[in-house]
């Protein structure tokens, strides 16, 4: 621990601790400003006593110091020290494990609490392209490339499209060398675009119900529930049944023996007549052919 009134001050307004506050940072630094950040206030964090309880030298110390004032993390302020006999200038150094820019340290250090800016919302369209590059890096877009397909991907969730569907159109049988993620990927968004859903089908199991089939009270006969009056089917309220069938057709029990009639009266092969040789018998509609041999008709 350092004198009273010098050594770690924490910044204000800071957010909670998370294991994902230095992943900006490469490994060294990012270890050493998690070590500052568990240090309590008061905790002497100057050059020579960090070299002294972590594996690095001063020279190494300083230069990570120096790469944590440039990323946001600290701020070293001078300040005047005047006592009975001496004036003395000291250093203090304000830690954030929140990194910020040069106006809210310029603030700070003007003795003001800077305000605190809310970051921007965004979308859900913004947030799905800005991590395309996670998992396929050749596809790494820009802020400004997010925002300005923003409104496209707005689109496909609009019609109905879910967030597998659209990573699939984006990413599926991508070239070997992407040139430009952006224009790739708003090729693909325009020329893919799925049609418009106006509603969802049902699930499997949900279709509609067919007619209810219930008993006639009487003499338990089923049948549809409409044709059940008061629960009692036709013959048991008195009522004739429709005809099965069409006037005029033919009962079943009269069918073979309609088919016994017109065989019997077929004449068989053998019995027919035939008539001589170069002469055929004349049928109905038909004219006589001349005999080969007398010429005549």
């Amino acid at each position: 621990m350092s004198n009273p009134g010098y050594g770690k001050r924490s910044a204000p307004n800071q957010k909670p601790p998370s294991a994902r506050d230095f992943d900006h940072l490469p490994p060294r630094e990012a270890a050493i400003a998690a070590y500052i950040d568990r240090l309590p206030d008061g905790s002497d964090i100057s050059v020579k006593t960090l070299a002294k309880v972590l594996p690095y030298g001063q020279c190494a110390m300083g230069t990570v110091l120096r790469r944590l004032e440039a990323a946001g993390h600290l701020l070293w302020d001078e300040i005047v020290v005047a006592n009975e006999t001496q004036l003395l200038w000291v250093t203090r150094t304000t830690f954030s494990r929140t990194a910020r820019d040069a106006d809210w340290w310029a603030t700070f250090a003007r003795g003001d609490v800077p305000a605190e800016t809310q970051r921007p919302t965004r979308s859900r369209a913004f947030i799905l392209l800005a991590a395309l590059g996670r998992t396929n890096p050749s596809l790494s877009l820009s802020a400004a490339d997010c925002a300005l397909l923003e409104p496209q991907v707005s689109e496909w969730f609009e019609r109905g499209a879910g967030e597998a569907e659209l990573l699939h159109a984006l990413t599926a049988g991508l070239p070997s060398t992407v040139h430009h993620a952006a224009s790739l990927a708003r090729r693909r968004l325009t020329d893919k675009l799925p049609p418009v859903r106006t509603a969802t089908p049902p699930p499997t199991g949900s279709a509609h119900p067919g007619p209810r089939t219930a008993e006639c009270r009487e003499c338990k006969a089923p049948g549809p529930e409409a044709a059940l009056l008061d629960g009692l089917c036709r013959p048991c309220r008195g009522e004739h049944a429709p005809p099965a069938s069409p006037p005029g057709t033919v009962a079943r029990d009269d069918v073979r023996s309609r088919v016994s009639q017109v065989r019997a009266s077929m004449i068989p092969r053998q019995d027919r007549p035939r008539g001589r040789a170069g002469v055929t018998i004349r049928r109905r509609g038909a004219q006589n052919r001349t005999d080969p041999s007398t010429g005549a008709s």
